[in-house]
């Protein structure tokens, strides 16, 4: 009986050590992709759900490991800071400008971003307040809009509205919506498109929308994850969420889902360290 007592305190023991680690540390997840489209390797870094976390002085080390990557330029797929009345933006704000002072930034909403923009007297002005402190010709944000990154490149940043976060009673966007707000299509030949749409659960729609390439986060990687098991749960209380982070296929469209790098409502990680994604397309041979 002790020794089973003795293995369960070391069992609880272990798991906090694990916990306090993980909610402390990130790594730095690379992928590759091919394609026709592409006629020179590029490799961009995907940033989301930082929700104003700093690792190190003035995030230091999440720039050191951003540089160490060498990327083209910088996507962002939302949740850089947390929607909460009175919360402090100046973390999210510094990375932010940083970041910008070094890479041209392509940025798409989370739900955060969303709710201070569309509530701002909930918010308290916080959406208007990041947005000015974050101004600068190299921060280009895309909320339902495309921009040409390259000439091989196409970047659509998708912002729906509200009622695609709720807990329950979520309904899925149809591939026509997706398009309307882009008041057309974000998919061609021409092109490698990719989407920056913040919450993966809608990828059959995505995909319907004929993109190559979909980047998203949201669900924090499931929070803790389990082996075999995957993530146990997201923030909006979504039990084992199928994409809780990775690679996923559909048709000709791939997903990468971010497993974030920051915290809000379960504020912890377990065997899920933050990550930051360098991803490299390249011309098929």
């Amino acid at each position: 009986m002790k020794i089973a007592v003795c293995l369960i305190g070391i069992l609880i023991l272990l798991c906090i050590i694990i916990l306090v680690i993980d909610s402390g540390r990130f790594v730095v997840r690379r992928y590759s992709l091919t394609s026709d489209k592409i006629h020179k390797p590029v490799t961009f870094v995907f940033v989301s759900d930082l929700h104003g976390k700093s690792y190190g002085r003035d995030n230091q080390k999440l720039f050191d490991a951003i540089d160490a990557v060498r990327p083209d330029f910088v996507l962002c797929g939302g949740d850089i800071p947390t929607a909460h009345p009175g919360a402090s933006l100046s973390v999210a704000t510094a990375f932010m400008q940083k970041l910008c002072a070094n890479y041209k930034v392509y940025y798409a909403n989370g739900n955060h971003e969303y709710r201070m923009r569309i509530y701002p007297d909930k918010y308290e002005g916080m959406h208007e307040t990041y947005e000015k402190a974050t101004k600068h010709p190299n921060h280009i944000r895309l909320i339902n809009e495309s921009v040409s990154v390259n000439p091989d490149i196409v970047v659509h940043g998708l912002e729906l509205e509200r009622k695609y976060y709720r807990r329950i009673h979520k309904v899925t966007p149809e591939p026509s919506h997706i398009r309307s707000l882009f008041k057309g299509e974000i998919a061609g030949a021409d092109c490698f498109h990719i989407l920056l749409a913040h919450n993966p659960d809608y990828f059959a729609s995505y995909a319907a929308c004929g993109c190559d390439l979909v980047l998203s986060g949201h669900l924090h990687g499931g929070v803790a994850r389990l082996p075999l098991l995957g993530g146990i749960i997201s923030p909006s209380l979504q039990l084992f969420p199928k994409y809780d982070g990775g690679m996923f296929v559909r048709g000709d469209t791939t997903m990468i889902v971010s497993r974030g790098l920051g915290m809000h409502t379960i504020p912890l990680r377990f065997l899920n360290p933050g990550e930051l994604l360098a991803v490299t397309l390249m011309p098929k041979q």
